[in-house]
């Protein structure tokens, strides 16, 4: 018989209140703070008492009817995420509206940071964008990851793993943020989320980082593991219960695959070595999710300046005109593979059932 009681035994991570207190105030260690120095205690004071007290989510209502358990007090922010969620699926799944494709910049540089230059991503990006532009009842929504290292606030938090303990513990959408007790607030990807779900293609144009997805575009992936396989009800765990959620998965889990059907495009570019081993990671995490490649001609991987300098790589790509085409020839593509999907074609196995869920 399986055991469901979770595993223990890491070290503890709580800290004493003069850690706590210092890791705190760090966050005004400019000097202009110094004229309110004493409000700045007072509000330590009572961000000590939500750490110590562990209030994760200081705003909570029941949940109501249509949840497992309607007397439960989530979280008002899940909720609003959940709500924006639902009308991105009505937007999805009604015949009148627009075909929208969701066009990601997967490149953490931004001029308007340390970098001082734009990325190569963002002008592939423009001219797939372009092309999105000129068909009609398309919509093309741009989510440009390099917000992440650019703008004030801008957070994707890392994934805590909760799949790991069982799919009934890891939240659709995700429950773990904001946790006010740990200060972990402003995640993004409550606005993320509904932009996938909206979505009928995806098209993820990105650099390689040693032979990786930059870390801009991996904390996105990582935090769709939700999307995939989750609980859309956190009332059937009673929040971040791992017991229940393990006999939840053993009484049998359904895996929900929350972006099903959708199409994708990739264009993995890079400097010198790796765009194919990121191509082929993307193209089988995206397929794992149960989307659907658009085509041969919309996943590719190519160099720009292939061992060149650096401080010339925007003149590499000036000089390659030929990605810029296959970039367009990727959007063309998947707008063409949006039109099946949105008239009822099914792609080949599509009624089959998967041996292996997740």
């Amino acid at each position: 018989m399986a055991h469901t009681d979770p595993r223990k035994g890491q070290p503890e991570v709580k800290l004493d209140e003069q850690t706590f207190r210092d890791r705190f105030t760090a966050n005004f260690y400019d000097p202009a703070y110094g004229q309110v120095r004493e409000d700045i205690y007072a509000i330590s004071r009572i961000a000590w008492d939500n750490y110590i007290n562990e209030r994760k989510a200081p705003r909570t209502r029941k949940a109501g009817a249509g949840f497992a358990d309607p007397d439960y007090d989530l979280s008002v922010e899940w909720i609003a995420a959940r709500e924006q969620i639902e009308l991105a699926a009505h937007r999805h799944n009604d015949s009148a509206e627009p075909s929208r494709i969701l066009l990601i910049n997967g490149s953490p540089r931004n001029e308007h940071t340390c970098a001082g230059e734009m990325s190569k991503t963002y002008r592939l990006i423009q001219a797939a964008k372009s092309v999105i532009g000129e068909e009609t009842n398309f919509v093309c929504d741009e989510l440009d990851l390099s917000r992440l290292t650019a703008e004030y606030g801008r957070h994707i938090h890392p994934c805590k793993a909760c799949f790991s303990t069982s799919p009934a513990l890891c939240h659709w959408p995700c429950s773990c943020y904001p946790n006010h007790s740990l200060g972990q607030t402003n995640d993004w990807m409550s606005e993320i989320y509904p932009l996938w779900v909206a979505a009928h293609g995806i098209m993820i144009v990105t650099p390689c980082h040693w032979y990786q997805a930059p870390t801009t575009l991996k904390s996105m992936i990582d935090r769709l593991v939700c999307a995939d396989g989750g609980n859309p009800d956190p009332t059937s765990t009673h929040g971040k219960n791992a017991r229940e959620a393990k006999q939840l998965e053993l009484d049998g889990w359904p895996y929900p695959r929350h972006l099903e059907g959708r199409v994708f495009a990739i264009v993995a570019h890079g400097d010198s070595e790796g765009v194919d081993i990121l191509r082929r990671s993307l193209y089988d995490w995206l397929s794992d999710m149960q989307l659907v490649p658009a085509g041969t001609s919309a996943s590719i991987d190519r160099y720009i300046g292939y061992y060149q300098p650096y401080a010339t790589s925007h003149e590499d790509l000036d000089a390659n005109h030929a990605i810029f085409e296959e970039t367009t020839n990727a959007a063309l593509t998947l707008i063409e593979a949006v039109k099946r999907y949105r008239s009822g074609e099914k792609q080949s196995g599509a009624d089959l059932k998967d041996p292996r869920p997740k």
